[in-house]
C-alpha cells in the first residue's frame, strides 16, 4: 500500500477574523480533518499552517470560508505551499505583535443562540446573567480601548476572571476561548436600578423585576445597553408615548420599537423573509417594516407612517427584560433631540434629567457611543438573486468593519493615511490607509456642543486605536460646517494638506468605492442640500465623475429657497418658489384648494422671491419633493428632516400598491444649460404645471405623488442616454426612498445601463466620509 505524502500549506486570512471565534473554529476544523499545524493572530489578520493529506487540505480550504463563524467576514485568503515539518498536533499559538497595524476592529454582535440557551437554562451557571457572552456575540468595539483586541485593552480589564471563567477562556476547544468580555455573576458587571436622583433602588435580579414593573405602569426607564442608553416606554400606551415625545422634544419623528421575538413582530408588521433574516442576523439592526393596518400600537409611535422601525433583543439584558414584559416597547436613543446618545450613568442623570423616571444601569464602562443600526429592504426584483438592502444608519453590528476599495496608486506607493471628517448632518468620520477604509459609527448632527465633543472623540478614537497619523485631511467644501472648521484647524496643527471635497462628488465617490469601481461613471446625486462650486445650494445633480475629478453634466433648473434654511423646515416655501418660477406675481392670487398658505404669507414670500434677499438659488431634489408635498397638502409643516419627502413617498406607494405602476409621468424638459460649466438642465416647470392641472381636476394626492415619482425616473434615463456612460451610480438622501430607488433602477436597467446603489454605507450624509477619503487619496 502506497504511503500518502503529506503537504503543508500556509494560509493568510484577512478581514474580520479576530474577536469572533475564528481561531477556535480553525482549531476544530483542523482536528476534524486530522491536520496538524497551528493558527495565530497577527496584525494583518490570521495566519494558519496546516499539514496533512492533499485531500484533507483541499477540504480544509473549501470549508474555511464556507463554514466560518457567522460573525466573521473573510475578505481575502492567500495560500502558499511550504515544506512539511512533521507536526504531531494542531495548536493555537500566541498572537504575533510585530508589523504594521491592519485596519480591522471587531464589531459588536447580537446574542448568539448558544448564549440565549444558557440564559434561560436554570442548570447553567450563567442563568439569567445579563452580561453573558462568547466569541460569537457580545460587545467588542463599544468596549475597546486599544489594539490588539484583548481583555487588557477593553473596559472589561477591571473585572478579574474567576477560576471558572479563566478555565473557559484558556480552553482551546471551548467556544469562550479568548472571548475577551467573558464574565459571570461572580466576576463580572452587575445591574442596578436607580431613581431619578441616582439613588440605588435595587440590584441584580430585583433591579430587573422592578424595572419591568415600572415599564408596565407606563413610566419611562433609561436602560444602559451595549453602546449607550435607550429610553424605554410601553409602545401600546398612547399617553406614555406622548409623554416621552414631550419630554424628549421629538414631535413626530418615528420611534423604533423593540419586540420580544420575530413572532411578536408578525402580529404588527408584514415581514418578508429577507427582513426576518436581517433581524435575526448577528448585526440585528432596526428594520423598517410595513405596518399592518390593524397594528394595535400607540399612533404616537410613528404618526402617519406606514412603516415601523422594528428590532428584536440584541443583548442578554434586553432578552431578559422582554421575556418578562412580553409586549412591544419603544426603545429610542437615550438623548435629547439633536444630541448624541449618553454612555455614562452619571452623565445620564444630568442629560436625561426630566425625561427618565428611573435608570437601569450597570458598571461595565462603554468606551464610545454606538447606536442601533437602521436598514430597509427594497422589494426583491424577480431577476435579482439578492434583496437590495439599504443601510440608513451604520452603527452597531456593522461598525467598524473595513470597507475595501480599488485603491491603487500609479507610483506603487500605498495611498493615505487620509482622515475624512464627513458633513454636518448624520456625521461619520473615516480613516483610509491603502485599500482599506474604516468608518466610525453614526455620530448624528453636529448642531450641539455635545455632538461636537462626540465627533472630536471619534476622530481621536480612530487615530489612537489604529496608531495612524493622517497625511491629509478631507472635508466638505461648505466653509461653515463644524466638521470643516475642525478639519482646517487639524490640518494646520499637523502641517498636512487640507482637501475640501464637493458634497455630491463625495456622495458619488462613496458608492463607487464600496463597489470598487474605477474610471468614470454617471453619478445621480439627489439630496436636500450640498454646497455647490458656484455658490448655489446643489441637490439634483448628474455628475460625470471619477475619484480625481468630476464635471457637472446636468442638474435641475434652479429655484429659490425663500428664507434660506427656513425653507428646509417649511415645505410651503419651496412650493412658493417653484410657483414663482412658473407664474411669477400671479402666485399671490393663485387658487389652489390643497395648498395651505394664506394670502398674507404668499405676499411676504413673493417679496422675498422678488428681491432675492435671504433666498439662495438651489437645484435641490429634496426641496422639489417638499414643493409637491405642500401643493398636494400631504405635509404642511415638517418637524424633522425628510418628513415632507416621506409623505410624498408614502402617498405614491399607496397608489402603486392599489394599481401597480400604471400611471404616466408628467413631462419634464431636458434642454441645454445656460451655464458654461454644465451641458444640460432638467426643467421641472412642465411637471409642476401638470401637478396644478391635476389638482384642479381634483386628482388624488396619491396619484399625483405616483406620477411625480415616475417623472423623475423617466428623466434619469434621458440624462443617462445623453451622457452615454454605461455605468450609473445612485446616491444621496433621496435614494433612501425605496419606491424612487426601485423605479429609477428599473428604468435605467431596462434601458441597458448597469446601475449601482449603496449597500455598505448609507446613501445619505452618513456615507460622505468614505467618498471624501477616496477622493482625497487621489488628490496630488
Amino acid at each position: 500500500m502506497r504511503k500518502t505524502l503529506a503537504q503543508r500549506v500556509q494560509v493568510t486570512v484577512q478581514g474580520t477574523v479576530q474577536g469572533v471565534g475564528f481561531r477556535p473554529f480553525i482549531y476544530r476544523l483542523a482536528c476534524e480533518l486530522a491536520l496538524t499545524g497551528w493558527v495565530q493572530n497577527t496584525r494583518n489578520g490570521v495566519v494558519i499552517e496546516v499539514e496533512g493529506s492533499v485531500e484533507a487540505i483541499e477540504t480544509f480550504l473549501e470549508r474555511l470560508p464556507a463554514d466560518a463563524p457567522a460573525s466573521a467576514c473573510v475578505e481575502a485568503m492567500h495560500t502558499n505551499i511550504i515544506p512539511a515539518r512533521g507536526d504531531e498536533s494542531f495548536a493555537i499559538v500566541t498572537s504575533a505583535e510585530p508589523g504594521e497595524r491592519t485596519l480591522v476592529i471587531p464589531p459588536d454582535l447580537a446574542t448568539c443562540q448558544d448564549c440565549r440557551r444558557e440564559l434561560v437554562d436554570p442548570q447553567d451557571r450563567r442563568f439569567r446573567y445579563p452580561f453573558l457572552t462568547c466569541t460569537q456575540c457580545g460587545p467588542r468595539y463599544s468596549l475597546l480601548t486599544a489594539l490588539p483586541y484583548q481583555r487588557s485593552n477593553t473596559t472589561m480589564a477591571e473585572f478579574r476572571l474567576c477560576s471558572s471563567c479563566r478555565a473557559e477562556y484558556e480552553a482551546e476547544a471551548d467556544r469562550r476561548f479568548h472571548a475577551e468580555p467573558i464574565a459571570c455573576s461572580k466576576c463580572g458587571p452587575r445591574l442596578c436600578l436607580w431613581d431619578e436622583q441616582g439613588h440605588k433602588v435595587a440590584g441584580g435580579e430585583e433591579a430587573l423585576q422592578r424595572a419591568t414593573a415600572l415599564l408596565e405602569q407606563g413610566l419611562i426607564v433609561a436602560v444602559k445597553g451595549l453602546g449607550g442608553f435607550q429610553l424605554w416606554v410601553d409602545a401600546k400606551s398612547e399617553e406614555a408615548v406622548r409623554r416621552l415625545r414631550g419630554r424628549k422634544r421629538r414631535l413626530e419623528k418615528p420611534f423604533a420599537v423593540l419586540f420580544p421575538s420575530i413572532d411578536a413582530i408578525r402580529d404588527y408588521c408584514l415581514l418578508s423573509p429577507d427582513e426576518e433574516a436581517l433581524l435575526c442576523s448577528p448585526q440585528a439592526p432596526i428594520v423598517l417594516a410595513r405596518k399592518r393596518r390593524d397594528a394595535a400600537l400607540a399612533e404616537a409611535v410613528a404618526p402617519g407612517n406606514p412603516y415601523l422601525g422594528v428590532m428584536v433583543p440584541a443583548t442578554p439584558l434586553h432578552h431578559l427584560l422582554m421575556a418578562s414584559l412580553q409586549r412591544p416597547m419603544v426603545a429610542t436613543s437615550g438623548n435629547r433631540s439633536e444630541e448624541p446618545i449618553v454612555t455614562d450613568e452619571r452623565e445620564a442623570l444630568v442629560r436625561l434629567n426630566g425625561i427618565a423616571d428611573a435608570f437601569l444601569v450597570h458598571d461595565r464602562p462603554i468606551a464610545r457611543p454606538v447606536d442601533d443600526s437602521v436598514v430597509l429592504v427594497v422589494d426583491r426584483v424577480p431577476d435579482r438573486l439578492k434583496p437590495e438592502v439599504v443601510i440608513l444608519r451604520r452603527a452597531r453590528g456593522y461598525v467598524p468593519q473595513v470597507i475595501r476599495w480599488c485603491g491603487d496608486s500609479s507610483d506603487g506607493k500605498e495611498q493615505g493615511p487620509v482622515l475624512a471628517v464627513g458633513g454636518h448632518l448624520k456625521n461619520t468620520v473615516a480613516l483610509l490607509t491603502g485599500p482599506r477604509v474604516v468608518l466610525s459609527q453614526h455620530l448624528g448632527d453636529l448642531s450641539t456642543l455635545e455632538a461636537d465633543r462626540a465627533f472630536r472623540q471619534a476622530v481621536e478614537d480612530l487615530q489612537r486605536l489604529l496608531k495612524v497619523t493622517p497625511r491629509a485631511i478631507a472635508c466638505d467644501q461648505h466653509p461653515d460646517y463644524r466638521s470643516t472648521g475642525f478639519a482646517r484647524q487639524l490640518a494646520a496643527r499637523l502641517s498636512v494638506p487640507l482637501v475640501p471635497v464637493q458634497h455630491h462628488h463625495a456622495h458619488v465617490a462613496s458608492c463607487m468605492a464600496e463597489h470598487r469601481l474605477d474610471g468614470e461613471v454617471l453619478g445621480i446625486a439627489w439630496d436636500g442640500a450640498g454646497y455647490g462650486g458656484d455658490g448655489q445650494v446643489w441637490g439634483g445633480e448628474f455628475l460625470v465623475a471619477g475619484y480625481r475629478q468630476f464635471t457637472r453634466f446636468a442638474s435641475l433648473k434652479p429655484f429659490r429657497m425663500p428664507g434660506g434654511e427656513a425653507a428646509m423646515r417649511d415645505p410651503s416655501r419651496s412650493a412658493a418658489a417653484v410657483l414663482w418660477e412658473l407664474v411669477g406675481e400671479a402666485i399671490v392670487d393663485l387658487e389652489l384648494s390643497d395648498w395651505n398658505m394664506r394670502g398674507s404669507q404668499r405676499g411676504q414670500l413673493a417679496a422675498l422671491l422678488r428681491s432675492g434677499v435671504a433666498s439662495p438659488w438651489t437645484t435641490s431634489m429634496g426641496r422639489l419633493f417638499d414643493a409637491v408635498a405642500s401643493l398636494t397638502g400631504l405635509c404642511v409643516q415638517a418637524s424633522f428632516e425628510g418628513q415632507a419627502a416621506m409623505a410624498v413617498q408614502f402617498a405614491a406607494e399607496q397608489e402603486v400598491k392599489v394599481g401597480g405602476v400604471t400611471v404616466e409621468g408628467y413631462p419634464m424638459d431636458l434642454g441645454p444649460s445656460h451655464s458654461p460649466d454644465m451641458k444640460w438642465m432638467i426643467d421641472w416647470r412642465p411637471m409642476i404645471s401638470g401637478v396644478l392641472d391635476d389638482l384642479r381636476r381634483s386628482c388624488s394626492p396619491e396619484r399625483i405623488a405616483a406620477r411625480f415619482h415616475v417623472s423623475l425616473a423617466a428623466a434619469t434615463v434621458r440624462v443617462a442616454q445623453a451622457a452615454g456612460l454605461p455605468r450609473v451610480v445612485l446616491t444621496g438622501g433621496c435614494f433612501q426612498n425605496r419606491l424612487l430607488l426601485a423605479l429609477v433602477r428599473k428604468r435605467l436597467e431596462t434601458a441597458g445601463f448597469t446601475v449601482y446603489s449603496h449597500a455598505l454605507v448609507p446613501p445619505n450624509d452618513g456615507g460622505l466620509s468614505l467618498g471624501q477619503a477616496v477622493v482625497a487619496a487621489h488628490s496630488s
